[in-house]
């Protein structure tokens, strides 16, 4: 074995005792950065010169030139967007460009800027006028239509540019005798299609304004409707149709568990018989004629939530005839679609985990929203019917077996 002489165990313990040291110095706490000015120098900076203005919807861009100074840290925009929010906005010395945004109309704004020091040192005012153009969220509001739905009413418009609005429902409360907030939607979407309900058949005013992230608010649009009548159809009066395109039952959960009222995931429901392939359907009678509102599916909770053979994309087929004949239905079909006696009433996709977790890794709470159910809207000009037949293209387990807990059906009978 090679030994060690004095001199090379002397160096090796010097390295070791700089290793520690680097150590300790690797380990000490951080007492923050940049605390307090960063710079000793206090001279007041000069002001930012050349300034040009680019005005967008609800907002503009700032370009100006920066003092030739080393010691500039940011440039500082101060400004009021309405008449009782201020805002300032920091730019980096990096750029030559700040954004001033969340203007509530498009008029004459006043934006003061100001350079600031590594010292935290403000420079002189000055001062420039911006005229955004119209806000988007004032581009929303004109675009409201509302119209009467099943319980309540349906509120549409359009989002071209895709910002974050809140579409705001008010509705006349018979207690306090004044519009009161009702339902708050916030969206992105280029679309925008929804339906509040929970009132009854009864005229009563409604209101709908658009909202933005900054505060600002729209004008009202104002309405006096009806809503539809709504009820839920009686599940005693529901009945097996069975057809020979039905799919086979699966380990007895038969299809009478699907109007059973129980949805705890313990108890059967509706499963069809694995290896048969599709389609995956069933077919029953509700008891009556009734135009339909939607349709409220209970998918299966528990370790099966948004897996498994619950549907993911699904079409509701109907048909009033007093004994429709059997057909075999499209996986694809337009609404609206007659095929012999049958009508497509609507396809559907059910929701993403509202956790945004990968199906099949979800939590509780995503439990907890399958477990509630999830309503799927019918339009109200679909026709009257007598029998509903569920068609399920996939599932979220991509198996060839599907399964429901439960459903209820809602509208207004004949």
């Amino acid at each position: 074995m090679k030994m060690i002489n004095k001199y090379s165990a002397k160096a090796l313990f010097s390295l070791q005792i700089l290793a520690f040291i680097c150590f300790l110095a690797a380990c000490k706490k951080n007492e923050g950065y940049n605390k307090g000015p960063i710079s000793t120098d206090k001279t007041k900076p000069a002001v930012v010169t050349n300034i040009k203005v680019e005005n967008l919807h609800g907002s503009a861009n700032i370009t100006y030139d920066l003092p030739n100074s080393d010691n500039i840290l940011y440039v500082l925009a101060k400004y009021n967007i309405n008449d009782k929010t201020a805002r300032e906005t920091k730019s980096s010395y990096y750029t030559d460009t700040v954004k001033v945004d969340g203007f509530a109309t498009d008029k004459d704004y006043t934006v003061t800027l100001y350079t600031v020091s590594r010292a935290n040192v403000s420079s002189d005012p000055v001062t420039v006028t911006v005229h955004p153009n119209v806000p988007y969220y004032k581009l929303v509001k004109p675009t409201i239509n509302i119209t009467k739905d099943f319980g309540g009413v349906n509120i549409q418009a359009l989002n071209p540019f895709k910002k974050e609005v809140g579409m705001i429902l008010i509705a006349m409360d018979n207690s306090t005798e004044q519009l009161e907030v009702s339902d708050q939607h916030y969206t992105n979407s280029d679309t925008i299609n929804y339906s509040v309900r929970g009132f009854p058949a009864v005229e009563r005013k409604f209101g709908v304004y658009v909202t933005d992230k900054f505060g600002n608010i729209s004008d009202t649009t104002l309405v006096n409707l009806t809503p539809l009548f709504e009820t839920e159809l009686d599940k005693t009066k529901f009945s097996v149709y069975k057809q020979p395109s039905d799919s086979q039952i699966g380990y007895g959960w038969e299809l009478p568990y699907l109007w059973d009222g129980k949805i705890d995931g313990y108890s059967n429901g509706w499963h069809t018989q694995p290896g048969t392939g599709k389609p995956m359907q069933c077919t029953f009678g509700i008891g009556v004629s009734a135009q339909i509102s939607r349709i409220k599916i209970y998918e299966r909770p528990l370790e099966y939530a948004f897996f498994h053979g619950n549907p993911k994309n699904f079409t509701w087929w109907g048909s009033n005839s007093d004994s429709p004949a059997d057909v075999v239905l499209p996986q694809s079909a337009p609404a609206g679609t007659v095929i012999g006696d049958w009508v497509n009433l609507g396809n559907y996709r059910y929701p993403n985990p509202p956790s945004g977790l990968t199906p099949g890794f979800t939590n509780s709470a995503d439990e907890a929203f399958v477990k509630a159910g999830v309503d799927f809207l019918v339009p109200p000009t679909a026709p009257a019917v007598k029998y509903l037949r569920l068609l399920v293209h996939d599932t979220w387990g991509r198996g060839d077996a599907a399964h429901l807990m439960e459903v209820s059906v809602y509208g207004k009978p004949q």
